[in-house]
């Protein structure tokens, strides 16, 4: 059962639970885009991203990588280790898009190999700024050892990660993670991994509007953004079927 109102996100509500080392997830329709100056909500948006992130905490968990998922409750609930969050939001990019393209100049759809990991400070006030090793070093967010798990960690989640959503006839394009620490320093995946948090691009079509599957439809006007999430899930859940 849920109990008091932790913490109220963008996406997601956190409560607190009977036990302190659990907590409650609800997933929100709400959508919001460039640091939540522009707001909206997709339909359905919370249980897709619920279903979605479900199944893939679970193939991330038996392919060794430690999560905070427990279990899915309801359509929009999922239960989750109680995590202290490490502010840093880790980037993996496999094909250029979005700010790497706007800040570098790379064309739109240049593929990076291998993948490329950054490190934003996950603050909104300051807009989440990209990190040098050496700025991450002075701020004190994480050790050394730390980052370089969490690197691992990535360079990990992508190749499972990449595989499946080609088995789904979706590229993944790029992603952020969270991760945290739980009770005994162990870290753990965290937040969510949905169309909200990825981009995926339909391979089906090579058409650049149309194959845009994630919250870039809901950022760039491109609508249809609801059947696009829902499309995603279709994809994921008839792999998961199969399996």
């Amino acid at each position: 059962m849920a109990g008091e109102k932790l913490y109220e996100g963008k996406a997601k509500i956190i409560y607190t639970t009977d036990d302190s080392a659990v907590l409650l997830t609800y997933f929100k329709d709400d959508a919001t885009a460039f640091n939540a100056q522009k707001r909206g909500q997709i339909a359905d948006k919370g249980k897709i991203n619920c279903a979605i992130s479900t199944y893939l905490f679970q193939q991330l968990e038996a392919a060794g990588v430690p999560t905070h998922w427990l279990e899915t409750t309801s359509d929009r609930e999922m239960r989750v280790k109680a995590l202290t969050i490490i502010p840093l939001e880790v980037v993996v990019r496999n094909i250029a898009a979005g700010s790497l393209c706007r800040q570098t100049g790379l064309p739109l759809g240049q593929v990076i190999n291998p993948p490329l990991v950054e490190f934003y400070y996950k603050n909104d006030d300051l807009g989440d700024p990209l990190l040098t090793p050496d700025r991450m070093r002075l701020m004190a967010l994480a050790t050394e050892e730390q980052i370089e798990t969490l690197r691992r960690q990535a360079e990990h989640i992508n190749q499972i990660l990449t595989a499946f959503f080609a088995s789904c006839a979706i590229t993944l394009v790029d992603f952020k993670l969270e991760f945290g620490l739980d009770a005994d320093q162990r870290i753990l995946l965290g937040d969510e991994i949905s169309p909200d948090t990825c981009r995926l691009w339909d391979q089906s079509t090579q058409d650049e509007t149309q194959r845009v599957m994630d919250k870039d439809r809901f950022r760039q006007d491109l609508g249809q953004v609801e059947q696009a999430y829902q499309r995603v899930l279709e994809r994921v859940m008839a792999q998961a079927s199969q399996h």
